[in-house]
C-alpha cells in the first residue's frame, strides 16, 4: 500500500464520521451566522466567518484525502457507503441551502444600507445629487460648485 493519505490509517467509515462530525459543525456555524446577520453584529459576524473560513479549509483537505483514499474508494465501489455517504449528501445539501438564505439576508441587508444612504444624501444636499453611469444616485460635484 502506498504512502500518503492512507498512510493515516483510517478507516473508510472513521473518515466519513470525521467528514459528518466536520458538517454538522458547519450546519451549526452557519445557523449562528444566520442569528448574527439578523442581529447586525458586524464584529460577530467578522469572528463567525474566519471560523466558517478555516473550517471550510479542513472540509475541503478532508475531502481530497477521502478522494485519493484507495480502500475508501473499494468500500465505496463495494457498496459498503452507501447510507453513510446519503447522509452526508443530505447534511451538505442542508448546509448549502441555509448557506444561501445568509446570503440572501446579506442581499436584503446590503439594499437596506444602499437605500438609507441614498435617502441620506437627498436629504443633506437635494441640489448636490447626480447619477452615475449605472443609474445610481450619488453625490455629485457640489464640493467643485458644479451641478449636473
Amino acid at each position: 500500500m502506498s504512502l500518503g493519505p492512507d498512510s493515516q490509517g483510517l478507516t473508510s467509515n472513521e473518515l466519513l464520521v470525521q467528514q459528518h462530525q466536520q458538517l454538522t459543525t458547519l450546519a451549526q456555524i452557519i445557523a449562528n451566522e444566520k442569528h448574527i446577520l439578523q442581529q447586525h453584529d458586524p464584529q460577530a459576524l467578522l469572528a463567525i466567518s474566519q471560523e466558517k473560513n478555516t473550517l471550510l479549509i479542513a472540509i475541503q483537505q478532508l475531502d481530497q484525502t477521502i478522494g485519493q483514499n484507495q480502500r475508501f474508494a473499494q468500500d465505496k465501489a463495494a457498496g459498503k457507503l452507501t447510507q453513510e455517504l446519503a447522509e452526508i449528501t443530505d447534511l451538505l445539501t442542508h448546509c448549502q441551502q441555509q448557506n444561501l438564505i445568509n446570503g440572501q439576508i446579506i442581499q436584503q441587508s446590503q439594499l437596506a444600507v444602499e437605500r438609507m444612504k441614498t435617502s441620506l444624501l437627498e436629504n443633506h444636499n437635494k441640489s448636490a445629487i447626480t447619477y452615475d453611469k449605472k443609474g445610481k444616485k450619488s453625490a455629485g460635484l457640489s464640493s467643485l460648485g458644479l451641478k449636473a
